[in-house]
């Protein structure tokens, strides 16, 4: 098996267009097996289409997108879940007409061989799934549609799991709740890349963090929250500082930045 130390999953000036218009400008980024890695940005940055370039839903350069030393950006977004990379996309995208425990067999449907994540597994994760696992997926409040969402993608048995706004539209203490279960992801080995307007949230969760400018990489690190050189630089603000005087920079990039 490949050391936790080693990169798994990357890429390597990774480009991706929409017809003549170019969305993503040369990233190269690498996500250990194990960490949780956060992508933060203004809107339009390229936030989203990294992960969807990375899950196979955009074309990209075959070299591009690497996975264990293997090129794999030639691959369609149905083979790329099979080994072992699920996409839990923005806005949830349950299918209403299916109860909670039939959208998660969907996600189970082309899971890898092994791994810890089954049915069971998701239901230890988020106990209130297994409770209502026969109500339609519509009559679940936002916070329970997102843990449906993301357990239908650990059903498919992932390596790694990119989590493309996973606040989205939910209420503080929902995000939060949601992102303590992130945490218990990372410590179970699982590789995590989260797209997220909330960057305060998302790096407080990461131990590394992208900053997308323009479909490139504008700055990168474990410290990124702790930078007001970078609210000055992007956002036009100057740092802040917290009560023991340190810098705070999450005070300011949470309402600056958006999705992209």
């Amino acid at each position: 098996m490949t050391s936790s130390k080693e990169p798994v999953l990357e890429t390597r000036e990774l480009t991706a267009f929409y017809s003549d218009f170019q969305a993503l400008f040369g990233i190269s980024f690498v996500l250990n097996e194990g960490e949780t890695v956060a992508i933060i940005g203004a809107n339009g940055a390229g936030k989203s289409t990294f992960l969807k370039s990375i899950s196979g839903l955009l074309p990209r350069p075959p070299s591009a997108v690497r996975l264990d030393g293997r090129d794999i950006g030639a691959l369609p977004a149905y083979e790329v879940v099979k080994l072992g990379i699920a996409l839990v996309p923005e806005g949830r995208r349950l299918f209403s007409s299916l109860s909670v425990e039939e959208n998660l067999l969907v996600g189970a449907y082309g899971r890898r061989d092994g791994g810890p994540w089954n049915l069971a597994a998701v239901y230890r994760l988020f106990p209130i799934l297994q409770e209502r696992r026969h109500a339609p997926s519509t009559t679940l409040s936002g916070g329970q549609q997102q843990m449906v969402a993301i357990g239908r993608g650990l059903a498919a048995g992932p390596q790694y799991l990119l989590l493309d706004e996973p606040s989205l539209g939910l209420a503080p203490l929902v995000v939060a709740s949601i992102f303590e279960q992130v945490k218990q992801l990372s410590v179970r080995n699982i590789g995590i890349l989260i797209v997220e307007q909330n960057a305060t949230a998302a790096l407080s969760a990461a131990t590394s963090g992208y900053l997308l400018e323009s479909g490139a990489v504008a700055d990168s690190g474990p410290d990124l929250l702790d930078r007001p050189e970078l609210t000055e630089r992007y956002f036009g603000v100057r740092g802040v500082v917290r009560g023991d005087g340190a810098p705070a920079m999450a005070a300011v990039l949470g309402p600056a930045l958006g999705a992209g």
